[in-house]
């Protein structure tokens, strides 16, 4: 989903950094074998992703939404030298494919995968996160938010996506459906939330990034 001309895009992609090969290949196998391939982070979010993970460096990234691994890879690129990303997905049949393109990534042992749900995962990972990549079920991204805050370093960042679920979020109120009225209460209640900074980019489907504070 964009919401800017798609010459402006065009433009802005041929002067911008190019996605690997692997990350080339898993896309274009992503976009033909899986179900609702738009959930893929695509090239230039995924080249934005890269380079804040680069700037970042972090220790330790925790991801909330693997889905077929690209956006996976792409923080991957930024953590140091003996950091980790733990990412989890609840759905098993999409294992083996993201470990197929995991193992053959120069960051095979840097990534831990958790297989089930993130709500009751999540609680178990007893350490800090310098940097934390939301991209799961919509309508419990406020729960997440709850139990997230807490193992998000000081200056830590948390990226949201989706933040504009297709453009809903402006909709009529009492035409939004179920998932988009959840969007936009997460939205209201990361700009209110007070161990944050947060500003929000209409990159793809919208991004929030935010700082802890």
């Amino acid at each position: 989903m964009n919401f800017i001309n798609d010459k402006i895009i065009k433009y802005v992609k041929s002067h911008s950094c190019s996605e690997s090969e692997l990350l080339s290949e898993l896309r274009r196998e992503t976009e033909l074998k899986c179900l609702k391939p738009i959930m893929l982070s695509g090239e230039y979010q995924g080249r934005l992703l890269s380079m804040i993970s680069k700037i970042k460096s972090p220790e330790n990234i925790l991801e909330i939404g693997t889905y077929t691994g690209y956006s996976t890879l792409c923080l991957a690129e930024g953590l140091n030298e003996n950091g980790q990303i733990h990412t989890i997905d609840k759905n098993e049949e999409l294992v083996d494919f993201q470990k197929k393109y995991f193992s053959r990534s120069k960051f095979k042992n840097n990534i831990i995968q958790h297989t089930g749900d993130a709500l009751k995962i999540i609680p178990k990972l007893n350490f800090g996160f310098d940097f934390i990549f939301l991209d799961a079920d919509k309508e419990n991204y406020s729960k997440y938010l709850k139990i997230i805050t807490p193992i998000l370093n000081k200056n830590g960042l948390l990226i949201s996506d989706n933040v504009l679920w297709h453009g809903k979020v402006l909709e009529n109120k009492k035409k939004q459906d179920l998932t988009t009225k959840k969007i936009d209460k997460f939205n209201k209640e990361l700009m209110s939330n007070m161990n944050y900074q947060t500003i929000m980019l209409s990159v793809r489907d919208g991004l929030s990034l935010s700082i802890k504070l």
